[in-house]
Order: C-alpha cells, then sequence, then structure tokens
C-alpha cells in the first residue's frame, strides 16, 4: 500500500488498513510519497515492495500517490532506472497489478495512462504513458475526499476542468492502422468528447461549492464523478498546451500542478480559438456559460470570460507573474514547454516554439488580447 504521511496520521485510514487485515491480506505500507511526486521518494518504497515480495501495489492518497503506486509497479516488474520508461511506450509489457483509491478529485490517475514525477536530475516533471499504467481497479468514494483540505479541493479540481477542456478541445486525429502504435494519445472522438462534456457539466457545477462547503455530499460526488471522466476523456484524446508549459513553470515556481494548467487555461483557449472556436462554445454550453443566441466569437469570449471568474473564485492567479515565474525564465519555459512533445501534438492549433514563447509571454503578462491575432513565422495561421 502506498501513501503519504498525512493520510497515514488519518484515523479512517488506520481503520481501512486492519480492516484489510483482518480480512487475512498480507500488507505491507510505505507511505514516504512527497507532493508533486519527486522520483528520489519512490526508492524506498521499491526495495520495501521487493522485500515483502508484493503482488498487488495499492496507491491510495491524490495524484501523487496513485502515479507512484504506478511508478513502483513498473519498477518492481521491470527494474530500475524510472528514466528508461520517460516518454511513451517504455513500458515493456503488463505491472503488477494497481489498485487505484484517489482521496482527492483532480488528477484522474485512477483511469489514465500516466504517471508523472517530478526528476531532480532534470529539473522538469517528466511524464511515463503508457496501456499498460491504466490500473486494474479503480475505487472511487466521494467519502474519501471529506477531510481534503480546501486549497488540496480547489487545485485537484482546477486540474480536472483543465484535463477535460483539452480533451475536448485537443486535436482531432485521422486514425490508420499505425494510430495506436505511435499515440498513447489516440486524439478526440466521439465517445471521449461525450465524458469529455459530462466531465465539465460536473465539475463546472460543483468545483465552487466543493471549495466552500466540503462536507456537500452532492459537490464532493459530482466531483470526483467529473474528474473520473475527465480522466477517461484525456486518457484517450490526451492534453495539450497547459499541461506542457506547466512543466517548467512548476519547476521555476515550485507550485502545484493545479495551479500551473488552471493559470494557463484562459490564455490557451485564447490562443486556440481560430482551430477550435466550435468547440469552446461548446464547453461554454456545458459550463453553464452565457453562450445563448451569440455568435462564435461572442460565444467563445463568453465561456474564457466564464472559466476565468470559476479559476479566480478558487483562487487561481490571474498571470505567470502572479504566480512568481520570472520574466528572465520566459525563454526557458518556452524551450522545455517544447520538449514535451507527447503533449505539443495534440494542440489543436500548431504551435512551435516561436509561438509558444508569445503564449507564456502573453500568461506571463495576464494579456490575452492578440493571443489569437499572433501569427508565427514559420507556420501559416
Amino acid at each position: 500500500m502506498v501513501t503519504d504521511a498525512r493520510l497515514e496520521a488519518d484515523r479512517q485510514f488506520a481503520e481501512l488498513v486492519e480492516a484489510i487485515r483482518a480480512a487475512g491480506v498480507e500488507l505491507a505500507l510505505y507511505s514516504g510519497i512527497k507532493p508533486e511526486l519527486p522520483a528520489a521518494c519512490l526508492t524506498k518504497g521499491v526495495a520495501e515492495g521487493k522485500a515483502f515480495g508484493a503482488d498487488v501495489v495499492l496507491g491510495i492518497g491524490g495524484g501523487s500517490c496513485i502515479d507512484a503506486a504506478k511508478a513502483i509497479a513498473i519498477l518492481l516488474s521491470y527494474g530500475e532506472p524510472l528514466s528508461s520508461y520517460y516518454g511513451e511506450f517504455k513500458v515493456p509489457g503488463p505491472t503488477l497489478p494497481v489498485i487505484a483509491m484517489p482521496t482527492s478529485s483532480g488528477t484522474g490517475s485512477e483511469v489514465t495512462p500516466v504517471a508523472v514525477v517530478a526528476d531532480a536530475e532534470r529539473d522538469l516533471k517528466v511524464g511515463i504513458a503508457s496501456p499498460y499504467l491504466i490500473p486494474h481497479t479503480a475505487i472511487c468514494d466521494p467519502e474519501l475526499t471529506y477531510s481534503c483540505p480546501p486549497e488540496l479541493t480547489a487545485m485537484s479540481g482546477a486540474d480536472a476542468l483543465v484535463h477535460a477542456i483539452e480533451a475536448f478541445t485537443t486535436a482531432k486525429r485521422t486514425p490508420t492502422a499505425e494510430t495506436a502504435h505511435e499515440h498513447v494519445f489516440l486524439g478526440k472522438n466521439e465517445l471521449s468528447d461525450l465524458t469529455a462534456l459530462a466531465a465539465i457539466e460536473h465539475i463546472g457545477a460543483s468545483l465552487e461549492r466543493a471549495c466552500t462547503s466540503p462536507n456537500d455530499e452532492t459537490a464532493r460526488s459530482r466531483m470526483m464523478f467529473g474528474a473520473l471522466l475527465a480522466g477517461q476523456a484525456f486518457g484517450v484524446a490526451g492534453t495539450s498546451v497547459c499541461h506542457a508549459a506547466q512543466y517548467p513553470i512548476g519547476a521555476k515556481t515550485h507550485t502545484p500542478h493545479g495551479l500551473g494548467v488552471a493559470a494557463m487555461l484562459p490564455f490557451a483557449l485564447a490562443f486556440n480559438r481560430s482551430h477550435a472556436g466550435a468547440d469552446i462554445v461548446r464547453v461554454g454550453c456545458a459550463l453553464g456559460a452565457d453562450v445563448a443566441g451569440r455568435g462564435e466569437d461572442a460565444a467563445v469570449e463568453a465561456t474564457i470570460q466564464h472559466v476565468e471568474r470559476l479559476l479566480g473564485v478558487i483562487g487561481v492567479p490571474v498571470s505567470l507573474a502572479a504566480m512568481g515565474l520570472s520574466e528572465a525564465d520566459l525563454d526557458w519555459t518556452a524551450e522545455h514547454a517544447m520538449a514535451s512533445a507527447r503533449l505539443i501534438k495534440n494542440n489543436p492549433r500548431p504551435i512551435d516554439l516561436e509561438a509558444m514563447r508569445y503564449l507564456i509571454g502573453a500568461a506571463h503578462a495576464g494579456d490575452r488580447s492578440n493571443l489569437n491575432a499572433f501569427q508565427s513565422q514559420t507556420y501559416a495561421v
């Protein structure tokens, strides 16, 4: 069982551990997982899993704990180094079965083919993407989220909202016989669109309430269901530029993952509106934005403003400067964002380094007014 120190100290968690043991199941507990999942904290967990002779890895906690369970399962199955699995399709086969029990409504890791770790040598968060990482079983009980602190509820919920919106607005690929062998994220389709829109509707209706009234059963239930649906949607369609940019932003500002992707969202929507305008309007409909009877441009603007209002209510800064990103780091941030090729290729509007630098600069300044009009020198809008 893989978790963190905060959850290990919880009385109800102790009762859960004892219930498992009372059922006759031998269990070893590793509670050394840290926020944002530094790769170094996995080492002892792998050693304990080997010594115990684990047959199953159960991850319980937030996204870092579940991603840790996935990574530990890889290393118990195929050995180190962890870096040999970075990227797409690097996991050679099935791992030890993973059971995922989320205690926050955010990453959707309980149903996704992805684990993300913070690599100290690279000074960045990096992803491992493989169909073999989808957990064997996901146990999603909203009651497990009742004790989730308001700030964590907000940031994890913002992450789930970005997952759903990016999944719905991402690029659509024409499938070929090679698609599933070339892309872990296959691109949006009718089924991923259905789950993404349902996720947006559930999250949009419950995120603010879950933050302000943590014991609201309906809000907590809708948030957990929305986060799960968002995970299922982006597990197929992928995420894009918000997540690509967050990895270097998070490395420089040492801020939560959900904060970074959410801070980027209004700017990404503004940048992508020329290529995903109709989809953004449907996002607005699902969120309950004032889009009825408006032309596409006005409806897109109303959607972005609705997103900005919701993110502001839960505490997301209006700019990357307000998050603490230095202007001197903008070029570095753009360059490292472009390194996430598995995400960049999903963006509905083609994006190169010049465009990424412009997008990051606009987000840093908190000014999205000219993003749609930007034209790169290396590709036509």
